[in-house]
C-alpha cells in the first residue's frame, strides 16, 4: 500500500469536507445530511420502542409550546422536513437531539427547568446540536481518528499509535464535544431570545444544574464544559441577546407556554 498516496488522499477530503457552523467554525462533515437523517431517526425509533413515553397531555403542550415558538425563529438548512419531539418518562434531568429534528426531553429536566424560559434555553439548546450538525462532525472526527490509528498501526509504529489513541481521546476528541457543548449553548441563546423567551433565564438555568450538586467530572477530561464555564460564555452575549429578545418581544412575539 502506498501510505503516502492515502495521507494525501485524505488531507483532499479533508479540505472538499470542510465546512462553517452557525457561528462560524470551521467544521470537518464526510457524511451527506441525508444519511445522518437517517440514521437519526432510526435510532429515535429504537429509543421509543425501548424507553417509557410521557402521555400526560399538559406536560406535552407545555413542552411543545416551546419548541414551535422556537422553531418559528430557526433557520435550518440540513434537510429536517418535520420536528419531532418527544417527552420520555425518566427521572434523570437531561434532554437530546438526533440529526433528523428528533428532541428528547427527560420529565426530570422539569423540575431543574423550572419556567418556560429556562426549559427554552434547553431545547433551543438542543435544536442548535441539530442545525449546526454536530452529530456529523462527531462521526466524522471519529472516522478520522480511526483512520489515523488504522495508518499508524499498519506501519508497525505500535508505540505510536498508542500515543495517538490517547492524544485523540484527551487531546482532540473530547475537546471538540466541549465545543459542541460551548456553541450550542450560544446558537440556543439566539433562538430562545428571538422567540421571545428571556435569555437571562438560561444562566438561571444553569444556575439550577449547579445548585443539584453530586459528583463533577474534571471539566478538563470532560465533554461539557463547567457550569460557570457556561454562565460565564452566555453572559459574554447577554447584551447582545437581550437586545433580540426586546426587539422580538416587540415585534409581537410573547410566547405563553405554561405548564
Amino acid at each position: 500500500m502506498n501510505y503516502k498516496n492515502l495521507l494525501i488522499s485524505l488531507v483532499i477530503v479533508l479540505g472538499l469536507s470542510c465546512q462553517t457552523s452557525p457561528t462560524g467554525r470551521k467544521q470537518l462533515l464526510l457524511v451527506k445530511d441525508p444519511d445522518m437523517n437517517t440514521m437519526g431517526v432510526q435510532a429515535f425509533e429504537e429509543m421509543k420502542k425501548k424507553t417509557p413515553i410521557e402521555t400526560n397531555e399538559s406536560i406535552n403542550r407545555y413542552v411543545n409550546c416551546i419548541v414551535n415558538a422556537e422553531l418559528q425563529v430557526t433557520e435550518d438548512d440540513t434537510g429536517v422536513e418535520s420536528w419531532e419531539v418527544v417527552v420520555f418518562r425518566d427521572n434523570t434531568p437531561n434532554a437530546f437531539a438526533l440529526p433528523g429534528g428528533k428532541i428528547g426531553v427527560h420529565t426530570g429536566i422539569l423540575p431543574v427547568a423550572k419556567t418556560a424560559g429556562q426549559l427554552a434555553a434547553v431545547l433551543g439548546h438542543e435544536i442548535g446540536h441539530v442545525i449546526a450538525r454536530h452529530g456529523n462532525e462527531r462521526v466524522s472526527q471519529n472516522q478520522i481518528a480511526g483512520g489515523a490509528q488504522g495508518i499508524i498501526k499498519a506501519l508497525g509504529k505500535d508505540q505510536a499509535a498508542g500515543v495517538l489513541g490517547a492524544g485523540m481521546q484527551y487531546g482532540v476528541l473530547l475537546p471538540f464535544s466541549r465545543a459542541h457543548e460551548s456553541e450550542a449553548d450560544i446558537i440556543g441563546l439566539g433562538i430562545m431570545s428571538k422567540a421571545g423567551f428571556d435569555p437571562q433565564e438560561s444562566v438561571t438555568l444553569w444556575k439550577n444544574m449547579s445548585a443539584l450538586g453530586g459528583s463533577k467530572t474534571n471539566e478538563f477530561l470532560s465533554t461539557h464544559p463547567s457550569d460557570e464555564t457556561r454562565m460565564k460564555q452566555l453572559n459574554e452575549k447577554m447584551t447582545e441577546s437581550l437586545q433580540t429578545y426586546q426587539i422580538a418581544r416587540s415585534s409581537g412575539k410573547q410566547p405563553n407556554c405554561k405548564l
